[in-house]
């Protein structure tokens, strides 16, 4: 089976720097493609070593008979249940800052995300 690049080329991916402890260079992955990783220093070969992992994903896919997941399949969205007393406050809090609850709620998680070590 071949892979057109341009489906290869259409899956969103996030890049980011690996630490010294980690090997150095820059880590790619696919979230529309669990488990679809690669990395290479610069971030060009980390692109380029990437658009591989994601063709050999998609072949390993269709050999398998396993369904190829499409491009930004991944909403962006999910439903999270809170005790009224803690969406009472966090609507609050957003109603101060003259912001709403769902962009309140985003910056507080990327926030929270970007303190990981």
């Amino acid at each position: 089976m071949k892979i057109d690049k341009a489906l290869i080329d259409s899956y969103p991916f996030t890049i980011r720097a690996l630490s010294a402890e980690d090997g150095g260079g820059f880590a790619i992955e696919y979230p529309d493609l669990p488990g679809c990783i690669s990395d290479g220093e610069p971030p060009q070969q980390a692109i380029e070593q990437g658009a591989d992992a994601v063709k050999s994903y998609l072949l390993s896919c269709a050999r398998h008979g396993d369904p190829i997941p499409q491009p930004g399949s991944i909403s962006g969205q999910w439903r999270q249940r809170l005790p009224r007393s803690l969406h009472a406050r966090l609507a609050a809090k957003a109603d101060k800052q003259g912001v709403s609850l769902n962009h309140l709620v985003t910056a507080m998680i990327a926030e929270g995300l970007g303190k990981r070590p």
